[in-house]
């Protein structure tokens, strides 16, 4: 926050996005320079861009597979765990307000694809964990995966 204060833009806003399911890390993380700075920080948290009013469907990406997660780097990993937590609470903030104004929210399915994919990446880090040939780094790994 200090830091997206300090140069004047957010550095994981588009990331944020759902279209970041199927795509890379490092091109959300590229494309987010170019955007605008939000005026209120809370605006991070609900898409301002989408009316509730829209009838037109959009597709969103799917959840990520193990498989793929398998070949992120752990600062990738990372960096997605981050992007996905974001867009959690983005999601159930939009769909907290959208409940109290009594309105419908679009695309629900969303929040089960960005659940399974924390799911998994805590799944993957569990693996190399318990992978890690050194006893004490892997209880120390453990212990940080079970701490997300």
């Amino acid at each position: 926050m200090f830091v997206s204060r300090l140069f004047g833009r957010s550095f994981l806003a588009a990331a944020a996005k759902s279209e970041s399911f199927s795509g890379s890390v490092a091109a959300a993380a590229s494309s987010t320079a170019t955007l605008r700075a939000p005026r209120n920080p809370l605006e991070e948290f609900f898409e301002l861009d989408r009316n509730p009013e829209d009838e037109t469907p959009v597709v969103y990406g799917r959840s990520w597979k193990a498989s793929e997660l398998r070949l992120k780097s752990w600062s990738d990993l990372q960096k997605l765990w981050y992007v996905l937590l974001k867009e959690k609470n983005m999601l159930m903030s939009q769909r907290q307000m959208l409940n109290a104004q009594n309105l419908r929210f679009l695309n629900p399915e969303r929040i089960p694809k960005v659940r399974k994919s924390l799911c998994r990446i805590k799944h993957v880090l569990t693996e190399r964990a318990i992978a890690e040939p050194d006893p004490r780094r892997s209880a120390e790994m453990k212990k940080m995966i079970n701490a997300l």
